[in-house]
């Protein structure tokens, strides 16, 4: 971390700058300029503001004169938040990332299996952000990418970019890194799906921590321990986010979880009754779609799912 000497602390104004990680009430920030700092907030805007600082967060700073800290005076208006319900069965927003601009949801074809219910959460929870999703199936050395590309079609036919990613052999990372340039991207998805991995081969100076599985339970364990955006060498940030066991939807009303799954949306408003819910009503469009072909059966299982615990 920079540390300023007493003269250039006096001459030094205020800085714009992106919160990178934080712990113990120490922000991590990079500014405009590319340097970066600690930070910690100023008594008066925790009193003042109600929003919780988070990653991703667009702050400006100001030197404290005091030490060699900044201080964070600001925090500006988000273009977008990604969000979960806190977990552990808690009620209340937990913010995963702010300003953010897509989301890749990664997950294994194999080691541990791809959880298809939870993929489905991950989309729905960026869908509810208005973020963009893509789904990276990773380790495709360990299975036929052919038969991978055939089973998940149903999320290339609603719409979702799908990328089957390998660190092995390279697979798909060129493409992949294509699309993250530039842009302000949380990766997420369950522990040992190989997201650190990941990264580290599409970007090698990340040098990020990287777990094994654990055989008896073949789940991962956790190494990414909090939310943290590494600025990228093509412009714009990855935020990598910890492993997820328990994902819930925040903020959604239930009544808007059809917008979410956008192989639905062609459908919505031609069903017999304005407020169908598409599971028990007669001359539901969407049910008459899947009876056609035209909707995956098992993404709407996965509706159904979540309509009935949202």
């Amino acid at each position: 971390m920079s540390e300023l000497g007493e003269k250039e602390r006096a001459t030094s104004g205020p800085a714009r700058a992106v919160v990178l990680r934080g712990t113990g009430g120490v922000w991590v920030v990079r500014t405009t300029e590319g340097e970066t700092h600690d930070a910690a907030l100023r008594g008066r805007l925790k009193q003042e503001t109600a929003v919780k600082l988070a990653v991703g967060d667009e702050v400006m700073l100001a030197p404290d004169r005091q030490s060699t800290q900044w201080t964070i005076e600001e925090i500006l208006p988000r273009r977008s938040v990604l969000s979960r319900r806190a977990p552990g069965g808690r009620h209340g927003e937990r913010v995963v990332a702010a300003n953010i601009d897509q989301v890749l949801v990664v997950f294994a074809a194999a080691q541990p299996e791809p959880h298809r219910r939870m993929i489905d959460r991950f989309l729905v929870i960026a869908e509810s952000s208005g973020l963009t999703g893509r789904l990276v199936l990773n380790k495709v050395d360990l299975v036929d990418p052919t038969a991978v590309r055939e089973s998940f079609q149903d999320y290339e036919r609603a719409g979702y970019p799908v990328h089957l990613t390998s660190i092995r052999t390279g697979a798909g990372l060129v493409a992949l890194r294509d699309v993250l340039a530039g842009r302000t991207t949380a990766v997420a998805g369950p522990s040992g799906v190989g997201k650190s991995s990941l990264l580290n081969a599409l970007y090698p100076g990340l040098n990020l921590r990287v777990g094994a599985i654990s055989s008896s339970v073949n789940k991962g364990r956790h190494t990414t321990v909090g939310a943290w955006a590494h600025p990228l060498p093509d412009g714009g940030f990855v935020v990598d986010t910890p492993g997820l066991r328990e994902v819930g939807l925040w903020g959604l009303p239930t009544g808007a979880l059809d917008q979410c799954f956008p192989e639905f949306r062609a459908y919505l408003g031609h069903c017999r009754f304005a407020d169908c819910t598409h599971v028990v009503e007669p001359g539901c469009a969407v049910r008459s779609a899947i009876t056609q072909g035209m909707v995956s059966a098992e993404r709407y299982a996965s509706y159904v799912k979540l309509r009935e615990e949202n």
